[in-house]
């Protein structure tokens, strides 16, 4: 009986083994980010003049990267004008999600397993990060525009980057 016991536990292990490695190896790369800049206080702004150098901006970050095959932007403006300069460039019909259905756009991320590029709002980015399995990061500010989270692999590295205009 216990040796059954062990061979049960051993091929147990085996497959969590092989499970865990093929997820690393297929496992997407996500880059999630807020909207770039906006005024204070407008309900559904478009970007300011900040917010379009930086967009444009995007697309200079990405060449240095692997470029995402797949973007999502929720339905305001300014998520739309933040991916667009970038969408355009790599020839990207960018995915509309819904801010409210997170369960929905972390299944719809999850399995792609290409590089993706996440475009939300200050109240939403931690949480997708967190539920990515990233390190969720502290509450975003409405000064806070321009930082993109990289997360890659399993476990998830988590590492934080600055779109310089």
């Amino acid at each position: 009986m216990l040796r059954i016991t062990l061979v049960l536990i051993a091929s147990l292990v085996a497959l969590l083994g092989c499970a865990t490695t093929e997820y690393a190896t297929t496992a997407p790369t996500i880059f999630v980010m807020r909207h770039l800049n906006t005024p204070a206080g407008v309900a559904n702004p478009d970007l300011t003049s900040d917010g379009d150098r930086a967009a444009i901006a995007l697309v200079a970050w990405f060449q240095k990267r692997n470029k995402p095959t797949v973007i999502y932007v929720s339905s305001t403006k300014r998520a739309q004008q933040t991916a667009a300069p970038l969408a355009r460039s790599l020839g990207i019909t960018p995915r509309i999600y819904d801010p409210a259905d997170t369960p929905k756009l972390i299944a719809d991320v999850t399995r792609d397993s290409q590089v993706v590029l996440v475009v939300g709002h200050s109240n939403t980015v931690p949480e997708l990060i967190e539920r990515l399995g990233g390190q969720r990061p502290a509450p975003l500010v409405h000064e806070d525009f321009g930082d993109i989270w990289q997360l890659r692999g399993w476990p998830r590295e988590t590492r934080k980057f600055r779109i310089q205009t």
